[in-house]
């Protein structure tokens, strides 16, 4: 199925968990995408995927370990040549230094998991956008996506932290099956497997979708869809307080911690429902990631 224009907009499993674990912080980040302040463990999985995504940009004999571990700083030099204010974040060299060798373990624990060298990736930190047969328009990145002798695809998330117990599986699961869904409408191939690593704990988590799965996923988001639709037409996003709310970064705008909602920027309202917007609708909203 082709992807429509992505002047419009377009969920990803991230947002859809948001609405489903409070509806305003939904708002918060993709109605009126509220700036959040940064963090050094995102910013240690931002480093170590860029490695990761790297590794496979040399001959298969050079993906070794030490090579990784070399590229750390350079990764992190390049980084921060584009965004200088990460240094921000530390509060100087020897905390900054400190904090770049907390990403080795995770990287060794990479090479516990893997041989790069028996890899080739056909795509990396590959952006996939497409419609579901609704005309909801869904989005996301794809770690790595490998491709077997025999055609069968296998799509590779890593992921910075520890690996969950079964029963704190399902918004991973949730995930992978979003995932083979997006590549199944994008390209109209069913990925044989769906692989998330954890290099905390150097575990992997895998899940072999079917077609029911495409069927099942597609009805979730459309129902999640619905919810959302109906919310931007009410203009009503209710706060869900839950143990999540320690780590939120906008308690200060949330009525349960005695916080003001801000007005809801109405041009914002306006693009996030072009979500099931038809392919040929023209909308004067630039592309934004959402």
């Amino acid at each position: 199925m082709e992807s429509r224009s992505s002047h419009s907009a377009a969920l990803s499993p991230s947002r859809i968990k948001d609405f489903h674990n409070c509806p305003l912080k939904f708002r918060y980040r993709m109605v009126d995408q509220l700036p959040e302040p940064p963090s050094t463990a995102a910013l240690r999985g931002t480093i170590i995927h860029a490695v990761l995504e790297h590794i496979f940009d040399v001959e298969p004999h050079e993906r070794t370990e030490a090579r990784a571990q070399a590229a750390l700083a350079d990764e992190w030099t390049a980084h921060v040549n584009k965004h200088p204010q990460a240094l921000d974040l530390f509060s100087g060299s020897d905390e900054c230094n400190e904090w770049l060798d907390s990403a080795r373990p995770l990287l060794s624990a990479y090479f516990q998991v893997e041989n790069p060298q028996f890899l080739q990736p056909i795509g990396r930190e590959q952006y996939v956008r497409t419609q579901l047969p609704s005309g909801v328009a869904i989005h996301g990145f794809i770690d790595r996506l490998d491709e077997a002798p025999n055609g069968a695809l296998r799509v590779v998330d890593y992921k910075s932290g520890k690996s969950p117990s079964p029963r704190f599986q399902d918004d991973y699961l949730f995930q992978m099956r979003f995932y083979a869904t997006a590549l199944y409408y994008h390209s109209g191939r069913l990925p044989a497997r769906t692989q998330l690593i954890f290099l905390k704990d150097a575990r992997v988590l895998t899940y072999d979708p079917t077609e029911f799965d495409i069927q099942s996923l597609g009805a979730e988001v459309d129902q999640a869809w619905h919810e959302i639709k109906a919310s931007l037409l009410a203009r009503s996003f209710a706060p869900t307080p839950n143990k999540l709310c320690d780590w939120c970064a906008f308690k200060a705008f949330c009525p349960a911690f005695g916080g003001t909602e801000p007005p809801i920027p109405q041009e914002r309202i306006h693009y996030v429902l072009t979500v099931d917007a038809p392919a040929d609708r023209p909308t004067d909203e630039p592309a934004q990631a959402a």
